[in-house]
């Protein structure tokens, strides 16, 4: 009899092995912008698509863009419009973003011209006294080469990279919050939806107007803030079911509550 339990108990288990399906994965690697919100979207397919594992990586645009063209990601994150020479790749808009100046909110400085942030980005202005500001040194914290933000923000300014007189150089939004948070006299420059977050939790960060528009969710949805971007999920080649499925959802609106839960602009109606 035991030996009959034990062979009936293998069955059974062999059984339940041969009919378990396979854990389905994708990998999305790229904008530390879009990161968020495809984290929250991929939580959400994942609670309705059981045996389905989402990995979310950072790196930047870059990375984004490299790993969809040579197959190392299922999906690529861009925090900007893809370039002329970026050919061969589909796009899927799935929010709007801005980016927007920062200061910490000791520092008094409520706005700036577009000339002065040129000036400010140049080293021809280097004290914020020459700005309304206090008698201190400048701290400009710009973003590292191949980052999103830096290309939409030198963009808007009309400058290249070499021109960029920098004190500081950091990746992610996070670090240039971090770093403006704690020194009173630093500007830098980070997605409108991180600013706001970390806003809201209680970090000692503001975002600045620019030309006299205010940066903020509500600006970048009605088309008045100067600097904002598309936030694309990107593939190369031809996808696999899990990929179309996924970016199906991610560009319906049942995601519509999650991109706006991080502060950023549903893409369609």
């Amino acid at each position: 009899m035991r030996s009959l339990f034990l062979g009936l108990s293998l069955a059974i288990f062999m059984s339940a092995c041969s009919d378990s399906q396979p854990l389905q994965k994708l990998t999305l690697t790229g904008s530390s912008t879009v990161a968020p919100v495809a984290s929250e979207i991929a939580k959400a397919y994942e609670k309705d698509h059981p045996g389905t594992r989402i990995e979310v990586q950072t790196g930047g645009s870059s990375r984004g863009i490299t790993d969809a063209d040579s197959g190392r990601a299922d999906i690529g994150m861009v925090s900007r419009a893809l370039k002329s020479e970026e050919a061969g790749f589909e796009f899927h808009t799935v929010a709007i973003d801005g980016v927007a100046v920062i200061l910490n909110t000791k520092n008094g400085v409520k706005e700036f011209t577009r000339d002065q942030l040129i000036a400010i980005y140049t080293g021809k202005i280097s004290n914020w006294k020459d700005l309304g500001g206090i008698d201190a040194e400048i701290t400009v914290v710009n973003k590292a080469a191949g980052r999103a933000t830096l290309e939409v923000f030198i963009k808007f300014l009309g400058l290249d990279s070499a021109d960029i007189d920098a004190d500081l150089i950091v990746g992610e939004n996070q670090q240039a919050i971090k770093t403006v948070s704690g020194n009173p006299n630093a500007i830098g420059y980070v997605s409108i939806g991180a600013a706001e977050v970390e806003a809201k939790n209680g970090v000692p960060t503001k975002t600045i107007a620019v030309d006299g528009i205010a940066a903020n969710s509500e600006t970048v949805a009605n088309g008045t803030y100067p600097i904002s971007r598309p936030l694309l999920l990107i593939t190369k080649g031809e996808s696999s079911d899990l990929a179309k499925d996924f970016l199906n959802f991610a560009t319906s609106k049942d995601v519509h509550p999650l991109i706006l839960s991080q502060l950023y602009v549903p893409f369609g109606k």
